[in-house]
């Protein structure tokens, strides 16, 4: 029986992705185990059978796109290095989340670089988290009744994700999220992204009924490509019925220091 499910585990092992990468820990402890449900239930499973704050984590496949080589981690919804610049970084990303009381209580993303300070908790590490499992159980903690900054952290976590799920996920967010500030962190990230649903995603939310996901739309438009985000400012500065985001539209084409921009400030100061 023993035989049989060492057997088991190093098949279960030889079969998670090639991301799963195992951090190097201090002033802690490591334990590793292999997931075998989805990664919202595994950490749920943990969560309630614990009585002392610890960490859980895993790693998942990272967007390029956003990805910086050498050690880096967030600071609520951006990065900060802290380690030197490896011009050849990792392709994996690490997603850790602090459980204390019984809940998930704070989200931290880290490149593999990163040794992991512990503080004297434990890391249950996670290994076989499918990225797909991982979106969803973040795009929980993004819509449902978290605090401001784990909703932030867990959307950013998302985008972070090279699945194409996660551009899907994010245009949803955008669209759906219950609250202002959900969906406004949803369009910045869409904005960073910028696949090519996402100058959609953004227009759309200009129609937005909360003023202030108007203008962080304005904001992700400037975050397009100057072919796709130049002419819609534009347009939206001309025509958009809400002065502040006619306004906002304005402050982002000064700054994109585009000559269509400044052709069209001349036509205004003009007439």
């Amino acid at each position: 029986m023993m035989i049989r499910a060492g057997f088991l585990v190093a098949c279960a092992l030889a079969a998670a992705p090639a991301f799963a990468q195992t951090p190097t820990v201090t002033q802690g402890t490591l334990e590793s185990r292999v997931v075998t449900q989805p990664v919202g239930r595994e950490i749920a499973a943990i969560a309630s059978s614990t009585t002392e704050p610890m960490w859980v984590g895993y790693s998942v496949p990272v967007n390029r796109r956003d990805q910086d080589g050498g050690c880096w981690a967030d600071s609520d919804v951006t990065r900060r290095r802290v380690g030197p610049l490896k011009l050849e970084g990792s392709d994996t990303l690490f997603v850790l989340y602090r459980i204390a009381d019984r809940t998930v209580q704070r989200i931290r993303i880290a490149s593999p670089e990163c040794p992991l300070n512990l503080g004297g908790l434990t890391l249950r590490w996670l290994t076989g988290v499918r990225p797909g499992d991982s979106i969803e159980y973040l795009s929980t903690l993004a819509t449902g009744d978290s605090s401001r900054r784990l909703a932030n952290n867990a959307t950013m976590a998302i985008a972070l994700h090279s699945d194409q799920q996660a551009s899907d996920r994010l245009i949803a967010l955008a669209r759906n999220a219950k609250t202002s500030d959900a969906r406004g962190a949803a369009l910045f990230w869409v904005a960073q992204r910028a696949g090519d649903k996402a100058a959609g995603a953004i227009t759309q939310a200009l129609e937005d009924p909360e003023t202030e996901v108007r203008k962080k739309a304005v904001f992700a438009l400037s975050q397009l490509p100057k072919d796709e985000s130049v002419p819609t400012l534009i347009e939206v500065a001309r025509t958009h019925r809400d002065p502040a985001v006619r306004k906002q539209a304005m402050f982002w084409l000064g700054q994109s220091h585009d000559p269509r921009a400044l052709a069209f400030f001349e036509q205004i100061l003009t007439q």
